[in-house]
């Protein structure tokens, strides 16, 4: 970890000084490829501020312009802005060059019988094309680096805007169960205290989950299952008989990691629309295990006075596909078939988890 700490605080400045010895090099010693040409001294001051400048104007347009002008959309004043600096930045070139008498004084190294006539503007092709490459890479980087600080940024808000979810999620876990809940436990110690206290203790246990397991990005399935196991017996409490309620679970189960309190809408959602004090009903919930994946199978008696709804109540279908948009991009497969042929309201998930 130290390592890598390490190495995304200094790579980049290591990448910076190479790129600058590298400039370094094609400035002061590729002139050298000939050794029998021996440069004056004030040659080599004339590269070294050169160096300097061409150095100040990355920084200036990668830190300054870019961010300031280029970034915002002001485009036509960015432009304006480079021709300018780039105009001073040769400006000063030439200036040092004319008073160094440089283009005389090189001209020289190449013709020591002094024939020809010395170019005063010798250089200004060769400084040009530095400068635009210099900036061309300068806008690259920073064009590049605001791009993924935008991404992480984006990433970051996903991630949050998921935690946040995760958090109303669990508020939004129907608080008139728990009172329910209470109340069925409440009447069950005057029937049977045994049945009362294993009510109870499965109402604790839920509570302790929805407190704690959520708490963090992932938790294990088996823990998820008996979750909605404990919420489908506390259910049961007051229902009649005339409500068949199957939980089907693999009969070895192999752990897995999955968001929290994934599975509680599609059960809540069963409860909440396939129920009649009067009718028959059905409720039916299957969960399986093939490698990798996680099949939810949940059917309910249809009822058309109690059609289901995908934005209110309870935790909401809607909510649950928007988190498995972002805890699960293109991992799950979510089918609702509002009207089967058995009368039958049915939602089947298709999940891969890792």
């Amino acid at each position: 970890m130290a390592a890598l700490l390490f190495s995304r605080r200094y790579v980049p400045i290591l990448s910076h000084l190479l790129g600058w010895g590298l400039m370094g090099y094609l400035l002061f010693f590729a002139q050298l490829h000939n050794m029998d040409l021996h440069f004056p001294d004030l040659f080599w001051v004339r590269q070294g501020i050169f160096f300097i400048l061409v150095v100040g104007l990355f920084y200036l347009n990668a830190q300054v312009l870019i961010p300031r002008l280029l970034l915002r959309e002001e485009t036509s004043r960015y432009l304006l802005t480079m021709l300018g600096v780039v105009t001073l930045v040769m400006l000063i070139v030439w200036g040092i060059e004319t008073w160094f008498d440089l283009p005389r004084l090189v001209h020289l190294v190449f013709h020591p019988d002094g024939t020809g006539t010395p170019r005063l503007y010798g250089w200004v092709q060769p400084n040009l094309v530095t400068i635009i490459l210099v900036l061309g890479v300068s806008t690259s980087i920073a064009v590049v680096q605001k791009w993924q600080t935008d991404a992480n940024l984006r990433l970051a808000l996903e991630q949050a805007k998921t935690t946040s979810e995760l958090s109303f999620l669990k508020a939004q876990i129907n608080p008139h169960f728990f009172f329910n809940t209470l109340n069925n436990i409440y009447a069950l110690t005057l029937l049977n205290a045994d049945t009362a206290r294993e009510a109870l203790h499965r109402l604790s246990r839920m509570m302790r989950y929805v407190l704690y397991e959520t708490q963090t990005t992932t938790t294990q399935l088996s823990k998820e299952i008996a979750f909605v196991s404990d919420y489908i017996q506390l259910m049961q409490l007051r229902l009649t008989d005339k409500v068949t309620v199957r939980l089907i679970t693999p009969p070895s189960l192999r752990d897995q990691s999955i968001a929290p309190m994934l599975l509680l809408p599609f059960v809540e959602n069963a409860f909440k629309h396939g129920v009649s004090a009067t009718e028959l009903s059905q409720i039916h919930i299957e969960i399986q295990q093939q490698q990798n994946q996680l099949l939810m199978d949940v059917r309910n008696t249809l009822f058309t006075a109690k059609l289901p709804s995908l934005e209110t109540g309870g935790i909401g279908l809607t909510n649950t596909r928007r988190r498995l948009d972002l805890l699960y991009p293109e991992q799950y497969v979510l089918q609702i078939n509002e009207h089967t042929d058995d009368h039958e309201y049915q939602v089947r998930l298709t999940l891969t988890l890792s």
